[in-house]
């Protein structure tokens, strides 16, 4: 028992719950597996593989006690494309290429755990996470329309909008009629039924019990024979060809797996108050993600949906999410003839609804109230997503995220830079200061920096500079800058340089900490006299005030 709780943290203290929350979670699961698999191109029996290998291991050594873990709407359609592009370009090993790619990906979130990244991950912004998920969620939508109408899926979303209005004027009328039951039964279910019988199940049992008595002879697509054993390990395939490709789309799945699971342990977080670690449940998703490659299962990540229900139904500990995948292992190897009549119709029903409750409705309709801009980068990260690639879209997006944010803390930080030589409300100022300043008649050149400096606030500094000449002392004020970067740093260093070359004296104010260090391994304080280097701007314009008088009692003399 020690072991097993040093290992994943579970104990028996609450089994009933427990047990309870684990088979519900299973219930969810099980449609959802079948309609991711089949969804994937890789089969309904890719995605039980899947729910049961990273629903196990994350739960025995994932971070996250009540998640429910297995193949979502995100990781599903990366994974389609990863197994469109691998299956094409090599037709012989491609599958094993693509199963692959997801060990891949649960070693990246290994590495991602091991080296401390939990906390930074889901530091992506929210308008790139939401242009993302609402891009996912109109994929699935766009390519279970064909599905859903009794055609065959089409792997890419073009494809499926271009054959629209043949699957409109032509539907399969026997499965069209499953889906459209499915739809509502999905969406029309009362909240109190659907607690206790989840309504994807529901739908799932109803339309194929349908389907078997008033269509038996109906050409309706159903999902088919579906092994009842264990997997076969399906171990590594390399091409040097493709391995460039096999690695970004293995960091794709890690991130987005990591990201998908770590937003999910915060719902988690916030139901059960408790607290998740995010780089250990990484380490347990990872694991999880490495064995659903072996047995050729989808990648999976943690499930919003089958997370909530566990918890509501009283899972409490990892145990609940062990009794999930083994509820589905019993599945697979007992219940294969039951679900081979399922038609493919009511899976696409079940999925429609997994995307409309995917894409983010809520930020979709207020994003360009709150900003013209930040919904720009949302809507655009959602079109690229869609049409384009998802990785593509999601590099993007981080991109010109990372760069509006720069800007706007670039104009902060340029805000906090000052240059004056006459007293300025742009300064406090002590009356005394004042009225060294007032004397000086622009003789000192004040240069007040004020928080955090990085490599944006480098070009404000010349710049500031370069619009007063005449002076004969600067006195760069850092008392207020808790960080000086090394870009801000080297612009700090050519001002006190271009300074001492024209002889004008400099003093250097509140340098300490970080900042002296910094300007220490610069070399820039062996410019500076001891005298020079001040903790009190009022000490370093007396200073200032004291040097003028003496120039010009030299200049007097000189006259004379």
């Amino acid at each position: 028992m020690t072991r097993l709780r040093l290992v994943n943290g579970f104990n028996f203290k609450h089994l009933r719950g427990d047990l309870l929350g684990g088979i519900t979670a299973a219930i969810v699961a099980l449609p959802l597996a079948l309609a991711f698999g089949v969804s994937s191109s890789a089969g309904p029996i890719a995605g039980l593989y899947g729910a049961i290998s990273v629903g196990l291991f994350a739960a025995l050594f994932g971070g996250t006690p009540s998640q429910i873990s297995g193949p979502t709407g995100p990781m599903t359609v990366v994974m389609a494309t990863v197994f469109t592009a691998m299956i094409d370009k090599n037709p012989d090993n491609g599958l094993e290429m693509a199963f692959t790619v997801v060990m891949l990906g649960g070693l990246f979130q290994i590495l991602f755990g091991i080296m401390r990244l939990g906390t930074y991950i889901t530091f992506i912004p929210y308008t790139v996470i939401s242009g993302f998920m609402s891009g996912v969620g109109f994929i699935i939508l766009c390519l279970q329309i064909g599905p859903l109408l009794g055609h065959p899926s089409s792997a890419k979303v073009v494809d499926s909008l271009y054959n629209l209005p043949k699957f409109l004027n032509a539907p399969h009328p026997a499965a069209t009629g499953l889906g459209l039951l499915t739809l509502l039964i999905v969406f029309l279910s009362p909240p109190k039924l659907n607690r206790i019988f989840p309504s994807p199940l529901l739908a799932l049992i109803v339309c194929t019990v349908i389907s078997v008595v008033l269509f038996p002879n109906s050409d309706i697509t159903r999902i088919g024979e579906i092994p009842m054993s264990l997997p076969k390990l399906h171990f590594p395939v390399f091409s040097l060809n493709q391995i460039r490709d096999m690695i970004i789309y293995g960091l794709m799945l890690a991130t987005l797996g990591a990201i998908d699971s770590l937003l999910t342990s915060l719902v988690a977080d916030n139901i059960t108050r408790t607290q998740h670690n995010s780089d250990k449940e990484l380490i347990g998703q990872g694991i999880g993600n490495l064995f659903a490659g072996l047995c050729g299962g989808l990648p999976g990540a943690g499930a919003t949906m089958r997370t909530v229900v566990n918890v509501r139904a009283g899972g409490k500990t990892a145990l609940s999410g062990i009794i999930h995948a083994l509820v589905l292992l019993v599945i697979v190897l007992g219940a294969g003839k039951l679900t081979q009549n399922i038609p493919n119709a009511v899976l696409a029903g079940i999925l429609i609804k997994v995307g409309i409750d995917i894409i983010d409705w809520g930020f979709l309709k207020r994003a360009h109230r709150i900003s013209l801009r930040a919904a720009g980068l949302m809507y655009g990260v959602l079109l690229l997503t869609v049409f384009v690639d998802l990785i593509i879209a999601v590099v993007v997006g981080v991109f010109l995220a990372n760069l509006f944010t720069l800007k706007r803390l670039s104009d902060l930080q340029a805000e906090r830079v000052t240059a004056i030589t006459a007293p300025d409300e742009k300064i406090r100022l002590h009356p005394e200061e004042k009225t060294i300043l007032q004397q000086a008649e622009g003789r000192i050149l004040l240069f007040h920096l004020g928080g955090p400096m990085s490599f944006g606030a480098a070009k404000t500094i010349s710049r500031r500079l370069s619009i007063v000449e005449d002076y004969d002392v600067l006195i760069l004020d850092l008392s207020e800058v808790p960080h000086v970067g090394v870009t801000a740093s080297l612009a700090i260093e050519n001002m006190v340089k271009e300074a001492c070359e024209k002889r004008r004296a400099v003093f250097l104010v509140g340098a300490s900490g970080e900042v002296k260090d910094r300007l220490r391994r610069l070399r820039l304080l062996d410019r500076l006299l001891p005298k020079n280097q001040l903790q009190s701007r009022m000490e370093a314009l007396e200073a200032a005030w004291s040097i003028i008088q003496e120039r010009k009692g030299m200049l007097s003399l000189r006259e004379k």
